[in-house]
């Protein structure tokens, strides 16, 4: 008698001299290579996304590059451009109050993203050594204001107090760690071997030079990831601003945005212009809201390439 080896209802075949074949496990319906309709279908959905994300900033930057006239024939929004002038663009640019605004949010994002960075590295790097003092009671404690918080009075009532109001400091200091990020750096600096940072310890390097050295190059993924993070909040927060400050000439570009959209509030030096018709109130809402999305939609694809790297393996590990 032969043995054989197959699939159920396959022909019997001989062992001696053959191959063997094993039948291959099920496998789940979406592990399975779709089909040429399942293609089709995933292209098909994802073109109308990517539409419906595009069509409206198309629709936001056409009517910021109009003029007057082109509105006014549209009715409104325009979708098909026309005669495209940078009139707008050059009056909120020309030193006004959208200047100045716009000025201070840079400079907002900058410093607050560089402080936000400095203190959730440390605090991350710190609560990743094992031996480090107090770790584990430090980490309850973070991750405790996750889910309690003193509440929005408390919260006003500590800046007041501390001589925080109408300073830009308090654009940066109520919001300036988050223990998400901090969770995340954690995780990815106790992925990395501590086999380099045990030998560089052997050969004399403090932790700063651990850090600073090994850590963080190792590290440029998840960094990458975190500090566009911070500095895309910073850039878009209005919150605070509209919060703790008092002097219109200290709001950011988002309060102005605010104060031109929803308001209907004209930046100061424009106010005529739009009024003698020289320009049109439209096309300056929609030419602010550009220059509030122009910095994250130019920095957010040169980072989207570590976004799977640093943010999904710093999760996973921590």
């Amino acid at each position: 008698m032969t043995a054989v080896l197959g699939r159920p209802g396959d022909p019997a075949e001989p062992l001696v001299g053959r191959p063997r074949r094993w039948a291959a496990p099920p496998r789940p319906a979406w592990e399975e290579k779709p089909g040429g309709a399942g293609l089709a279908a995933k292209g098909l959905v994802l073109t109308l996304a990517c539409l419906g994300v595009l069509f409206p900033l198309w629709i936001v930057l056409v009517t910021s590059l109009s003029s007057r006239r082109t509105i006014d024939e549209a009715g409104g929004l325009v979708m098909i451009p026309k005669g495209v002038t940078f009139v707008a663009y050059r009056e909120l640019l020309g030193g006004g109050q959208v200047t100045r605004a716009a000025l201070i949010s840079v400079l907002v994002t900058l410093a607050g993203t560089l402080f936000s960075m400095t203190v959730s590295v440390l605090c991350a790097y710190g609560l990743s050594r094992g031996g480090s003092l107090g770790h584990r009671w430090i980490l309850m404690a973070l991750m405790a204001t996750m889910f309690f918080s003193a509440g929005l009075i408390p919260t006003y009532l500590l800046v007041q107090s501390l001589g925080l109001t109408d300073t830009y400091l308090a654009l940066i200091l109520p919001g300036a760690v988050s223990v998400f990020n901090i969770l995340v750096l954690r995780g990815f600096f106790m992925g990395i071997s501590p086999e380099l940072t045990d030998s560089a310890r052997i050969d004399g390097a403090g932790d700063l030079r651990i850090l600073f050295r090994i850590v963080m190059p190792l590290s440029r993924a998840v960094l990458a990831v975190i500090t566009l993070f911070y500095a895309v909040g910073y850039w878009s927060a209005w919150f605070n601003a509209s919060l703790y400050l008092d002097d219109q000439d200290m709001m950011p570009l988002q309060n102005v945005m605010i104060q031109l959209v929803q308001k209907q509030e004209a930046p100061v030096g424009l106010g005529q212009a739009i009024r003698t018709g020289e320009l049109s109130g439209l096309a300056v809402q929609m030419a602010v809201m550009v220059l509030a999305l122009l910095p994250v939609a130019v920095l957010s694809p040169f980072v989207q390439k570590h976004f799977r790297k640093g943010m999904l393996t710093g999760a996973v590990k921590g």
